[in-house]
């Protein structure tokens, strides 16, 4: 799994957050239209979750360098924009897997 934050790659661990509570929030696909409105939701409340030890994680089984021009294109023109939490890319789908949200026959994770 990659973490991306403003094009910084880095394998993450679970582990990196012990003692926090953590939200694996994913999503089918980048530059789809619907959901750009929850994740920026998300990204814009951060602090609001931080201040009660929740990390939130985006996690989708996409390369990350299509994440990384999703959050470059600004949002008035359907993109992310700037993000405040880390977006992370499942290109193996093995994460996807194991919590179960994988659909095969579609590529993606619900």
């Amino acid at each position: 799994m990659l973490l991306h934050l403003t094009m910084n790659l880095r394998t993450l661990k679970l582990s990196d957050y012990r003692g926090k509570y953590v939200v694996l929030f994913f999503y089918p696909m980048d530059f789809t239209f619907v959901c750009p409105t929850e994740i920026i939701a998300f990204s814009d409340r951060v602090e609001e979750f931080r201040k009660i030890t929740v990390r939130l994680l985006l996690l989708a089984v996409i390369l990350y360098t299509l994440t990384f021009a999703w959050c470059e294109q600004p949002r008035k023109t359907g993109g992310l924009g700037k993000m405040n939490i880390p977006l992370l890319a499942d290109a193996t789908h093995s994460l996807s897997k194991d919590y179960g949200v994988y659909l095969e026959s579609e590529g993606c994770s619900l």
